[in-house]
Parts: structure tokens; sequence; C-alpha cells
């Protein structure tokens, strides 16, 4: 059974995932400002940073026993780049939704791969998930091609889901079985 109020340490070469601390916050202040995260996520452009909104939450994600919500600690730096995310529990099916946020510090570096690698072999290996599914935005190819490098495979398109300026973006659903799990990573 899985056990989402172990908020573990993960680390791996580039990066260490870990419980969050009241000094992220600033991060994730950085990160609800920049105009390009709140695109590629889909947040709405009034979403403006709240700081004691922002404290609150990340306050309240090492209390979550029914979600793993850990920062991504650049190793060379020491700081915070951004945060990975195993939400929306199916316990009967033991399954659950990804999504991760890096802030611009934190792109370009294989940060982001290794970072989802640790925390999908996390949720496979230590809390028996079979099923880690996620949605990309098709205006978001950087984030794609990490879901693919660490085995996410296209289930399908979610047509015209999001609004961005006077276009449309469609969705892709992606996901990653136990099973695809043990076979060798795909590299470049």
């Amino acid at each position: 059974m899985s056990d989402f109020s172990i908020k573990p340490v993960l680390t791996g070469e580039r990066v260490i995932l870990r419980p969050f601390t009241e000094a992220d916050v600033p991060v994730f202040l950085e990160a609800v400002a920049d105009p390009e995260v709140a695109r590629l996520t889909g947040s709405s452009p009034s979403d403006a940073p709240d700081e004691e909104r922002t404290r609150a939450w990340y306050g309240s994600r090492n209390t979550q026993d029914d979600r793993l919500d850990l920062a991504v600690v650049d190793r060379d730096s020491g700081a915070c780049v951004g945060e990975v995310v195993l939400n929306e529990w199916d316990p009967d099916n033991r399954s659950c939704n990804f999504r991760t946020l890096l802030v611009a510090a934190g792109r370009d570096r294989g940060l982001g791969t290794e970072a989802v690698r640790l925390i999908v072999g996390h949720g496979f290996e230590r809390l028996g998930l079979h099923r880690i599914s996620l949605e990309v935005y098709a205006h978001n190819p950087r984030a794609r091609r990490v879901y693919e490098k660490v085995g996410f495979v296209a289930e399908g398109v979610l047509r015209q889901v999001l609004r961005d300026g006077d276009d449309w973006i469609d969705a892709t659903v992606m996901s990653i079985l136990a099973p695809e799990w043990s076979a060798p990573p795909v590299t470049d």
C-alpha cells in the first residue's frame, strides 16, 4: 500500500528531491510571476503571486498524506529550482497524476530529467504504484521530450483545451506503467 505521508529525500547525481522548507517560498513566488511558467503550465495570467497564500500552500505540503510534493534542489548550487508532485492518487487502481515545475535557473541542464526519473522510480519502487499519468501542452515540447526520455508514452490528445492568446492549444495525455519502468531507460 502506498504511503504518501512519508516525505523522502531522493538523491541523484544532479538533483536532490526533498520536503519543502520555508526558504523555498521565494522560488515559487518567482515561478508564479514568470510569464513563461504561466504559459507552459496553463496558469491564468491573472494569478498574481500572493506571498501569504504561497507560503501557506508550501507550508502544508509536508503534512499531506494523499500526495507527494518535493522540492527539486540543484546539487551544484544548493538552490531550490522547482518541484515534482505525485497527486490525484487513486489507491484502488494504484495510480496517480504527475506534474513538475522548474524555474529558469533549473532548465536546460538535465535537472528536470533526473528529477522526473527519481520521483517516478520512487512511485513504482517504493510506493507500489502501477500507473503514473500526466498531460503536457503542445506548446511545451521541452517537457514532452523529458517525459519521453523517462519512458512516458503518449495515449491520446485532448483537443484545444487551453487558450493561448488567440490560439487554442492541445494537450497530450501520457503515462508510464510499472512494467515499463523496469525496462532499460531510453538514452539520447
